[in-house]
């Protein structure tokens, strides 16, 4: 593709383009305690049976079901207590005709038993206890190997490593674990009008937020990022530094300098490194000058300057190439639907990505927009959670129409997950 020509293409397109190109990091092994947020690089299998051996699920008594066959209200049964187990520690009785032991949660059934009484359906008595119903053999018990089999896989590549997996792996006794590596980011913040937190706001400089939004955001998904700045602002300045962030990172993201001007350097920075453009517009709104690029393994983002099209391009674009260069299952947005709670009359000749603030009730999904939703609104993106989804061709949609909404923070993703 030509770097001088902008021909929009479809956001669906656009995003498999990029996934096609990208490929997994190498994987290497870890201490499992340092794994968290990587990405299984191997199936991990069982190394023994869960549960171990037929136990207890409830605190309360193990006996023999026959011996309460035809217990009723009016014939209370009464049993024996002759033992006493916790759990770890398994019992050396053999049950007899009418006997039980008192038995805690996770203990091993004892030998003869193969029912369990809860404390709560006796009344105990200083023997033992009694009982008013019959139990059924392997009532309230947890049979070995009901959970999962040893050698079964319980964890599969391609899984995160989460508080949850880390309990599997330490269950099986695994110290050590195989990961994928994960990319690093650079980010370039291009635009003579920048200036930092620190720096005098004088007249034409704004400040730079896409610099720190996107460390954020490449931070909530536990990737590094170098912020890297333009020591020279021409073209050589702007090649010798996209070169430096390539030696060092496996993605490059540029914010600014994108879209048509006298002095958009990006596509001549391409063209100097030799890299293949994969496109550079796309059909949604705002963002469609996002320009993607590709050179040995490296993927160039030339995201907008506009912070919500910088926002909207980071995760439609940038964290699902993130995701498939650390080999995760999931590589793409969340996508649920939602109830529209305000008007949306505008016309959409491209499909628009709404900043909207998500909401969950007993009712339903609903989406409204956060705020001020012109390309270069900043305030908007603090106050949302997702983005509306409006296709193109749509002649704008009212209170009450169902959208597709794409989630962007942890906590939406949970709560769509219970939905």
């Amino acid at each position: 593709m030509s770097v001088e020509m902008r021909t929009p293409i479809p956001v669906k397109e656009a995003i498999e383009s990029v996934i096609q190109v990208v490929k997994h990091k190498e994987p290497f092994t870890l201490s499992v305690e340092e794994s968290l947020n990587y990405i299984l690089a191997e199936d991990v299998q069982a190394t023994y049976d869960i549960p171990r051996f037929n136990k207890s699920p409830y605190d309360g008594f193990a006996i023999n079901s026959q011996d309460s066959q035809g217990a009723t209200g009016d014939n209370r049964i009464a049993f024996k207590v002759v033992d006493h187990i916790g759990a770890g520690t398994p019992s050396n009785v053999k049950l007899k005709n009418g006997e039980a032991v008192r038995i805690m949660t996770g203990a091993p059934i004892p030998d003869g038993a193969d029912a369990v009484v809860m404390f709560e359906q006796t009344v105990e008595n200083e023997h033992g206890f009694t009982i008013r119903k019959s139990f059924e053999q392997g009532e309230n018990i947890s049979f070995k190997g009901e959970e999962c089999r040893e050698q079964d896989i319980v964890l599969d590549k391609g899984q995160q490593i989460n508080s949850g997996v880390i309990a599997v792996l330490a269950t099986f006794g695994y110290q050590h674990v195989k990961v994928f590596q994960k990319p690093t980011v650079a980010i370039i913040a291009t635009g003579s009008e920048l200036v930092g937190p620190k720096d005098p706001l004088e007249p034409g400089k704004i400040r730079n937020s896409n610099g720190p939004m996107i460390e954020a955001l490449c931070r909530d998904i536990n990737i590094e990022t170098t912020t890297y700045e333009i020591q020279e602002d021409n073209l050589q300045g702007c090649i010798d530094i996209v070169k430096k962030a390539m030696m060092q990172h496996d993605i490059v993201i540029t914010t600014g300098g994108v879209s048509v001007g006298d002095f958009d350097y990006l596509p001549k920075v391409y063209e100097a490194i030799d890299a293949e453009v994969l496109f550079n517009k796309v059909q949604m709104r705002p963002g469609s000058v996002t320009t993607v690029a590709y050179k040995d393994n490296h993927i160039l983002f030339g995201l907008s300057g506009n912070p919500s099209a910088c926002y909207s391009g980071f995760h439609l674009f940038t964290k699902p190439a993130i995701q498939k260069m650390m080999a995760a299952q999931e590589i793409y947005p969340v996508i649920i639907e939602a109830i529209l709670n305000e008007d949306f009359k505008k016309a959409n000749p491209f499909t628009r990505f709404i900043r909207a603030k998500i909401s969950f009730s007993n009712d339903g999904v609903y989406a409204a927009p956060s705020g001020f939703n012109k390309s270069n609104a900043v305030v908007a993106i603090a106050k949302s959670n997702g983005m509306i989804i409006l296709p193109s061709g749509t002649r704008g949609y009212a209170k009450g129409d169902k959208v597709k909404v794409l989630l962007t923070d942890h906590q939406s993703y949970e709560r769509a997950l219970n939905l």
